[in-house]
């Protein structure tokens, strides 16, 4: 009945195939990571925490090591502070014009308003004082005459300069073309006509009589005028006045000179 009881009953026998399914359900809901820890807390774990302490052991070891230069270094340093404070002080105290008391603050009073001292009334004896003081000197007043009359002589001088000068005048050359009313005018009659036309700024030049056609001559003449004085208008007005002779005037050449 024993015997019977045992084979019916489930003890669990077969716990390491619990253990082993949740371990895979944990190493499937936490990734690789949950499975290398779990497996470092194997039998291999302990060489990997000896490898870890040896690490550790070098690096303290070069820390302190760097410690102790960084500590020969900071000494280094504070002496030669320690020096250059010596010598600061030793110039200090050999400068002539050193104090060693610290400098005193100096306590500023609020502003007030100062007012501008009264001017006292100046006696009739001060005023006769500053009256004989001439501050420019009779030097100065003379030497301002002298300039003024060189300034006047030289302005007069050039005023009579600019007055002997020569103006220019403007001029103009004319050729003129006088025509008869025939071939049978007396073209040396018609010529001692235009001729004596005698204006100021008009002076006749040469002359030639020049064929036209059928006969006929006409008067070529030459003459200078000042422009100021004598135009064209003028000059045709004066020969058109002997009406027996000439018929018409004619502008053939005008040239300013």
């Amino acid at each position: 009945m024993a015997t019977n009881f045992l084979a019916h009953e489930k003890i669990w026998f077969d716990k390491f195939k619990y253990d082993d399914a949740e371990r895979r359900f944990y190493e499937q809901m936490n990734g690789p990571v949950a499975g290398a820890s779990r497996q470092s807390s194997g039998p291999g774990a302990s060489s990997g925490t000896s490898g870890d302490h040896s690490e550790l052991v070098v690096r303290i070891a070069s820390l302190e090591v760097e410690n102790q230069s960084l500590r020969g270094v900071v000494q280094e340093l504070q002496q030669a502070i320690s020096k250059l404070e010596a010598r600061l002080n030793v110039l200090e105290k050999s400068s002539p014009g050193h104090r060693a008391t610290a400098p005193q603050t100096q306590h500023v009073s609020p502003m007030r308003q100062v007012e501008p001292p009264a001017k006292k009334p100046a006696t009739p004896a001060e005023d006769d004082e500053d009256d004989d003081i001439d501050l420019f000197g009779s030097d100065n007043e003379e030497e301002d005459k002298e300039a003024a009359q060189l300034r006047e002589e030289r302005l007069r001088q050039y005023a009579e300069k600019k007055a002997k000068k020569p103006a220019l005048v403007a001029k103009s050359s004319i050729l003129l073309d006088v025509k008869p009313w025939d071939d049978e005018t007396d073209m040396a009659q018609l010529e001692a006509c235009v001729r004596s036309i005698q204006l100021d700024g008009l002076v006749w030049g040469a002359s030639k009589l020049v064929p036209v056609g059928y006969g006929i001559r006409k008067l070529q003449i030459q003459c200078v005028v000042e422009d100021d004085k004598v135009g064209t208008d003028l000059l045709e007005e004066e020969i058109t006045k002997f009406e027996e002779h000439v018929q018409s005037v004619d502008i053939a050449a005008f040239n300013k000179i």
